[in-house]
Formats: structure tokens, C-alpha cells, sequence
């Protein structure tokens, strides 16, 4: 069952960097029920689902198996990953093929979340609504005043992103899709030639740096448009214009097919809120040794259904059942 999204409130996140503790009961075949799986982890990547991340490690913190993630942008976390300095990564963008093949104990990308990324605007009394044309031509740097999008007369400043970004990425391939002009210049990558407006990093950063800018308009995951940011609507590919909420994002998820790689994607879905991705934990396929099962039991409560159902109110779209069952497979391919 679909839940409402009552509310997308969320606690401010600076700079995640949590140490939280985690733990379960070891679900081993004979028997230990009362055994405890204990030890700890380190994780590194997307910012796009830290803060449902932040929630789920919180839940555990009384339990044994302490995780420290770093929010630090899905290109760093697919660097750290590759470089095997962390025990799990994190990217809103999957890893290519010529990445993977440099992972020697071979690499389970695992959907564990997913969500929109708003069109965020700092502009008390506008209810900004966006052609595809308006849309690109936003951060394309040609339209510079609130008032040529039917609005107060604002000036508009373009916040985006300065890091490598899974967000970026996956913005800019709806930015492709419904501009020719942006699919044959600045294009779809987690790191772009910006033509024009002012860098931040991390989600964090750049709905920190909108909430101070009269006039400013990004681009952040739809759990971070608080405090003075509005999100606007924007045209799908039947023309609707759509604001980002866990009915309309559900709409469009539930048209997209992963494939049996787990990665597929839309980047302009005909119904619902367009511009939606699921974000992946990397995980090691092989080589986990003796933080196999600290690693197998936190994504399998990631996975469950009580920290899935939390999703919506926190910003984030729930799984579709389908979708967590194939996660749920690929977690039980992690070995030591």
C-alpha cells in the first residue's frame, strides 16, 4: 500500500559524518537466535539518501555494529569504494563497466532507497511552475529574473553542485532529455562544465546556500526543500506539470525497469514527477571476511519493511516490492 506523504520534514543534516551503532540477531542455520552480530563499518558516497541513511543507523544505534558513513558525494564514494577503503560505497549513478572490471572481489549494486530531485527556489509568494523550456533554460544561464517566469521581479541565481554527483548526474540526464540544446553542450555526467551560477557542495550545501539567497534556484534531493525553499512544478514527458510528492514520485518509479543488473533508470518518465532515481549501496561481492555478516544484517534492515515504510516521511519514495525483493537477493550473494 502506497502511503500519503503527510509530511516531508526533515532534521537539518550538516556535514553527515555519523558514527551510529548497529546490530542484529544472526539469522544463522543452526540456531543462534540469541547470537549477536557484532563489529564495524565504513561507508562513503551519496548525499542524495544520507539523511534516511542517518535515520536507519540511528534505529540500531542500542544494538553492536557501529557504521560510520561519510556523505561525501557519490564520485568520491565510487573512488573509495574502488580503492577498497571503505566496506560498502554509496552512488545515485551506477558504476560503469570499466570501473567494475577494476574491482577484483567483483561488485553487487544493491537499489536501497529512492527519491526525487526538486527544482528548489528561494521566493516567498511565487508558485513557480516550469516548461521544459523554462527548465533548461534556467540553468542553461538565459533566464536571469523571476519575472520572466511569471513572478516577482527577483534576480535568479543558479545554485548547483561543485562536487562529483550522483544528483548532478542524474539532473542533468533530464536536462538532456528534454533539451537538445543541453544534451549537445554542457550534457549529463556527475561533474559538468556549468554555464553559468555559483558551486556548493553536497545536498547539504546547496539547499544551505539557496535558503540564504533571495531569488536563488537549485537542484536537491526533495527531503532538503525546508526552511525557505519551495519546490516547483515541472513538465513531464505527457506535458503535465507535476510537483515532487511520494504519490506523484511512486507514479513514475513504478514505471521505470531496473533490469537484472538492478540499474535501469528514466530519466523522463510519462507520469508522475519526473525527475526520480532509485541510489545504490556498491557492495563487495566477495572478500567481506569477518564483516560479512555486520554488512549482510544492515542492509538487510535497510531493506525491511518497517525502514522502508519510514521513506515517505522523510522526503523519500519506498521501494517498490518488486525492487526490494531483488535487493534482498543480491545482499544473500555477499560472502566472505
Amino acid at each position: 500500500m502506497r502511503r500519503s506523504n503527510s509530511f516531508r520534514a526533515l532534521a537539518a543534516i550538516a556535514g553527515l559524518s555519523a558514527s551510529m551503532a548497529l546490530t542484529s540477531c544472526s539469522s544463522g542455520g543452526s540456531g543462534g537466535g540469541d547470537d549477536k552480530v557484532t563489529g564495524k563499518l565504513n561507508g562513503a558516497g551519496a548525499s542524495f539518501p544520507a539523511a534516511i541513511y542517518q535515520r536507519w543507523f540511528q534505529e540500531l544505534q542500542p544494538e553492536g555494529v557501529t557504521v560510520n558513513y561519510q556523505s561525501v558525494g557519490s564520485g568520491a564514494g565510487v573512488r573509495q569504494f574502488m580503492a577498497n577503503t571503505v566496506d560498502f560505497g554509496a552512488s545515485d549513478k551506477p558504476m560503469k563497466e570499466a570501473e567494475i572490471a577494476k574491482v577484483e572481489r567483483g561488485v553487487l549494486q544493491i537499489p536501497m532507497t529512492a527519491g526525487a530531485i526538486a527544482v528548489a527556489y528561494n521566493l516567498e509568494g511565487c508558485d513557480l511552475k516550469l516548461t521544459t523550456e523554462q527548465l533548461a533554460g534556467i540553468f542553461l544561464g538565459k533566464i536571469k529574473n523571476f519575472s520572466e517566469l511569471g513572478c516577482a521581479d527577483q534576480k535568479l541565481t543558479v545554485v548547483r553542485r561543485s562536487d562529483g554527483s550522483g544528483t548532478t548526474y542524474n539532473f542533468t540526464k533530464h536536462l538532456s532529455a528534454i533539451s537538445e540544446e543541453w544534451k549537445n553542450g554542457p550534457g549529463a555526467a556527475k561533474s559538468i562544465k556549468w554555464p553559468t551560477g555559483v558551486g556548493s557542495k553536497g545536498n547539504e550545501g546547496v539547499a544551505a546556500q539557496l535558503n540564504q539567497i533571495p531569488g536563488g534556484v537549485g537542484y536537491v534531493e526533495a527531503a532538503y526543500v525546508k526552511g525557505k525553499l519551495q519546490a516547483a512544478a515541472v513538465t513531464n514527458a505527457s506535458g503535465e506539470q507535476v510537483k515532487p510528492t511520494n504519490e506523484t514520485e511512486s507514479t513514475a518509479l513504478d514505471s521505470i525497469d531496473i533490469g537484472p543488473d538492478l540499474i535501469g533508470g528514466n530519466p523522463n518518465p510519462p507520469a508522475g514527477y519526473p525527475i526520480v532515481t532509485f541510489t545504490w549501496v556498491l557492495a563487495y561481492e566477495t572478500g567481506n571476511g569477518d564483516k560479512t555478516a555486520a554488512l549482510k544484517k544492515t542492509l538487510e534492515f535497510m531493506l525491511s519493511e518497517k525502514a522502508q515504510s519510514q521513506a515517505p516521511e522523510l522526503g523519500y519514495v519506498s521501494l517498490p516490492t518488486g525492487v526490494v525483493e531483488k535487493s534482498l537477493a543480491a545482499v544473500e550473494k555477499i560472502s566472505e
